[in-house]
């Protein structure tokens, strides 16, 4: 039945009469795109099945956290940490957005349940480590949830861009913290949690990307007008929200772990390259179709 009112929805118009994209409207894509979704979705997981799963409790060596480690290293993982434990916001919210389509709709249960490993590791470590007290961290879980996070966009494929490009820069923050940690003493707890965590989120990444390529092939111009709304004013979820924000920016800054000129060449750049998408196409425009709001 759903594949007949996708098919049905796009045969009648792309445009509603309000000149709004029926798929921002109702989340419903054509039938034929919904079928790719759903077949990267199972690859996706059949991959994670065979190759990713990892054990919090078994596969980190716990007793080998050092408890020496470089405090400014220990103020960054607080603050990815903090990002984290946003879950409950970041899942209910994108929820609803895709709820017609089965293929991101499971996605995101499972790539809610890797990012809940992520926070827990990230908490584990700094009481493991005695970087923080059991105190600090209820202090820490109070402050995340005093503020409730929204989506960034109005739109389900400016989500879909945006989570791409949060998804590679966030791998790219876990690699670069490891490579700060090693520079700086080692731990081998957090460096193996770091590893683990970073492949996750190259793996989200991978999915995001091949979606987004999926909308080029469908609606090219739609996609990049996204596109450039998403990724020339990007900025990492929830961390400037945070208490001391600017202050847990520039420590991320500082150990080089990301940055704006690390923005651009190691997450905008390669985006575009994979993506087969020039730089002139960043910087041209089209008219702005207005999205309806998902709230």
């Amino acid at each position: 039945m759903l594949s007949l009112m996708q098919d049905e929805a796009w045969a009648l118009s792309t445009l509603s009469p309000g000149g709004v994209l029926l798929t921002e409207l109702t989340g419903v894509v054509p039938s034929e795109l919904e079928r790719a979704f759903w077949r990267l979705y199972r690859d996706f997981f059949d991959r994670a099945e065979k190759k990713r799963r990892w054990s919090l409790r078994d596969d980190i060596p716990w007793d080998q956290c050092n408890p020496d480690v470089d405090p400014a290293i220990a103020d960054v993982v607080e603050s990815f940490c903090a990002v984290e434990l946003y879950l409950p916001d970041y899942t209910s919210k994108i929820l609803p957005v895709v709820r017609p389509s089965r293929g991101r709709t499971w996605f995101y249960a499972n790539w809610g349940y890797e990012e809940s490993k992520h926070s827990l590791a990230l908490g584990d470590w700094l009481l493991a480590s005695g970087s923080r007290t059991d105190e600090q961290m209820t202090d820490l879980e109070n402050m995340v949830f005093e503020r409730e996070w929204n989506l960034p966009h109005d739109s389900q494929l400016g989500m879909l861009v945006y989570a791409m490009t949060q998804e590679l820069a966030t791998f790219l923050a876990y690699r670069n913290l490891r490579q700060r940690l090693e520079e700086r003493g080692d731990d081998p707890a957090l460096n193996k949690l770091l590893r683990l965590v970073s492949v996750d989120e190259r793996a989200h990444y991978d999915f995001f990307r091949q979606g987004v390529s999926l909308f080029l092939q469908h609606d090219r111009d739609e996609t990049l007008e996204q596109m450039r709304r998403v990724m020339h004013n990007f900025a990492m979820p929830a961390i400037n929200e945070l208490a001391e924000g600017r202050r847990r920016v520039a420590a991320v800054n500082a150990l080089e772990i990301m940055s704006e000129d690390i923005y651009y060449r190691d997450v905008y750049l390669p985006i575009l390259a994979e993506l087969d998408v020039d730089r002139a196409e960043m910087r041209s425009r089209i008219p702005v179709r207005k999205s309806a709001p998902t709230a």
